[in-house]
């Protein structure tokens, strides 16, 4: 396995695929995180405006989904240490029990309700923007913080003359069409060739319309931006391109923070805090990683996980002349059974804010991501998908090669480890079917005794 750090990723091939091999990828852009974020045109104000209206919509929230009840209608994930027997399997083979690295947790994105996944918080906080929009400019809310009026009658009669709608490989659809449909909206959700039967199923089952395309993720997004640009009626949910999205998003930074500190968990100089992020499009690790930044600045070290077949973002970030550059294009063939993941351009709002944040990307193989949702399962009771199983592989690849210690050397961290605190951003898994999700563990199982 070839490593590299602030180098060409597409240098070595997996013999298997013909895609490149796992690697571990240091963003020689990353700089001051002061400087970077007061280049940007998106501000901590932003994000806050975008939580205060997520706590304005929760009585709706909950009036439409009973299940976020305990939680007052606030759709947020705990924060849940990792298991010790999963932990080991993050550091390098022979290293002593007693030589630590910090302490592992798990955001468990997996189990965000209404969703079940990372996307839920900014889909629905860009459907409840456009809902809050027309509400205000056809005076039913008339000045006042009435929010349950926009679960009635007169509300569901406004929204039923719109439609939402969306490209997606599977979670932002049931992000978009899930909550669209619950306020009243017609929901249109174009689907990739590689979203899952069931998520379409789901996605129907709520009421939503359905598009299947044959083509790729890209193709899903131009075909439902295309359609809706004809229809004055339509609102389209643009996930490469959308500031709403971005936004909702960030505020899991500021729940977060909230979380840390009920730990005990201290983020400063000498206690790194490094959060590894499954990334396909890049909008949801983006937002996340961009509120962090806001919230900790140098002392917060964010990565994304890739697949080694359709690691888009990464491609762009090692090709800045080159905006729109695909997987396709840097010999990649976009195969993977991580299907959120399975996306051939990075979003271009994403690379921008990123390029001079980000500490950099990991990539790892379907083999690797089965085998870590089956020691997710077996040793810590959690279920999630092959998506979200990607995370795991950042603290592997940041420990466990030499790119890695060189990393953590070249910043300063190594002497800091002990006090680390590592977190595993967990994305989806919730509404996985139990026949899919036992096949999912039978293919993990075969992995694990050939890793034995």
């Amino acid at each position: 396995m070839q490593h590299t750090l602030g180098k060409t990723l597409i240098s070595g091939q997996s013999p298997a695929t013909g895609n490149p091999a796992p690697q571990l990828w240091a963003n020689p852009d990353l700089g001051p995180a002061a400087a970077a974020l007061g280049q940007s045109d998106i501000s901590m104000a932003d994000v806050i405006a975008a939580e205060a209206r997520l706590a304005r919509f929760a009585p709706v929230l909950r009036a439409l989904f009973p299940e976020t009840a305990a939680t007052r209608g606030i759709v947020e994930s705990p924060l849940i240490p990792l298991h010790a027997d999963v932990q080991r399997t993050l550091r390098p083979a022979g290293t002593p029990e007693d030589d630590a690295a910090g302490r592992f947790w798990i955001k468990a994105d997996h189990a965000l309700p209404i969703a079940g996944s990372i996307k839920a918080r900014g889909g629905i906080h860009e459907v409840l923007e456009f809902a809050e929009a027309l509400a205000q400019r056809h005076g039913l809310l008339d000045g006042t913080d009435d929010y349950l009026a926009l679960a009635g009658p007169a509300a569901r009669a406004l929204y039923g003359r719109h439609e939402i709608s969306v490209g997606s490989t599977g979670n932002l659809g049931l992000s978009i069409g899930i909550v669209a449909s619950a306020l009243g909206f017609r929901a249109t959700v174009h689907m990739s060739a590689d979203a899952k039967q069931w998520k379409k199923d789901k996605l129907r089952a709520h009421g939503a319309h359905v598009v299947e395309h044959t083509g790729d993720y890209a193709q899903a997004v131009h075909a439902g931006r295309e359609r809706a640009a004809a229809d004055p009626h339509a609102y389209f949910v643009d996930d490469e391109r959308s500031r709403s999205l971005f936004l909702g998003y960030a505020v899991a930074a500021l729940r977060l923070r909230g979380q840390l500190q009920q730990a005990g968990i201290t983020v400063d100089a000498t206690h790194p805090l490094l959060v590894y992020l499954p990334c396909g499009v890049g909008g949801a690790p983006s937002g996340i990683a961009f509120g962090l930044k806001l919230l900790f600045g140098d002392a917060v070290h964010c990565w994304f996980v890739e697949p080694t077949a359709a690691a888009c973002f990464l491609t762009r970030l090692q090709h800045p002349d080159r905006p729109g550059i695909t997987v396709y294009d840097a010999g990649m063939d976009n195969r993977t059974e991580a299907d959120g993941l399975a996306v051939p351009a990075a979003s271009e709002l994403a690379i921008a804010q990123m390029r001079p944040l980000l500490a950099g990307v990991a990539t790892t193989d379907d083999d690797t991501l089965f085998l870590d949702l089956y020691r997710l399962r077996h040793s810590q009771g959690v279920k999630v998908e092959p998506s979200a199983a990607a995370a795991l592989s950042g603290p592997r690849m940041l420990l466990g090669t030499e790119a890695g210690r060189a990393w953590l050397e070249a910043r300063g961290l190594a002497e800091h480890l002990p006090q680390a605190a590592h977190i595993v951003w967990s994305t989806g898994g919730l509404f996985v079917p139990d026949a899919e999700y036992a096949d999912f563990l039978a293919r993990g199982q075969v992995a694990a005794e050939h890793a034995r």
